[in-house]
């Protein structure tokens, strides 16, 4: 249901969150299928403070050793001082909300590299060819990586798919179960297809093109504009 990834670079490689908790075998096993292991790892980017995102994140740093990256508008939930709020956008979501699987608790933990709004963080420290940036919208602190390659990991900005995580048409892009503010995804999702990301990774189905991700974020404009209207 929920996708980690592995961004392997030419002096090492850091990991695009981390899963529900104890997610660690299943990570342990796809790097063993690279023939990697937790010593690879030389970061770990949480993208934002949902459990299935964050929820592994204490365990991989322990078994990696890796610093976790992380943004400080989120920082109150990765410390479990303040639960997270969720803002359903649809029945799905409101349907997802009533399950005990988003209000989940997971191993509370500091990240290691805490950005503000307007940082930069460039990954060639940890052996990546990429920056890590402060994308808001679906949390406050919600971040992406944008590769050298014109690649992107975005976490949950947008999903793709039929269903949580994205079991059919995974080339449609579709809104998160939850959202805190579409506008600024959209804003976001403009900025990243205008800088000329042309491939966009998720947190929830599979990859989406440039086109695909611009339709979704025009769909958040008119979806703005007539709420206004009404």
């Amino acid at each position: 249901m929920a996708n980690a990834h592995l961004v392997i670079g030419n002096q090492g490689c850091v990991l695009i969150d981390a899963g529900l908790p104890g997610s660690a075998t299943k990570i342990e096993r796809a790097l063993s299928s690279q023939g990697l292991s937790f010593r690879d790892i030389e970061a770990i980017v949480i993208t934002h403070a949902h459990v299935d995102h964050a929820g592994g994140a204490a365990e991989l740093r322990e078994r990696s050793r890796a610093p976790i990256i992380a943004h400080e508008e989120d920082l109150p939930h990765y410390k479990r001082e303040v639960p997270m709020t969720f803002c359903p956008t649809g029945w799905a979501g409101r349907l997802f909300f009533k399950t005990p699987l988003p209000h989940e608790s997971y191993t509370a933990f500091e990240p290691d590299v805490l950005l503000s709004d307007g940082d930069t963080l460039d990954l060639s420290k940890f052996g990546v060819n990429g920056i890590v940036k402060h994308t808001p919208g679906h949390t406050k602190g919600s971040i992406s990586v944008e590769l050298g390659s014109k690649e992107a990991l975005v976490g949950d900005l947008l999903a793709s798919g039929i269903f949580i995580g994205g079991l059919l048409r995974t080339g449609h892009a579709i809104r998160p179960p939850f959202e805190d503010d579409p506008q600024t995804v959209a804003k976001e999702l403009f900025r990243l297809v205008d800088g000329g990301i042309e491939r966009f990774y998720l947190g929830h189905g599979g990859a989406l093109d440039a086109r695909e991700v611009r339709r979704h974020a025009e769909a958040l404009v008119r979806m703005h504009q007539q709420t206004k209207q009404t």
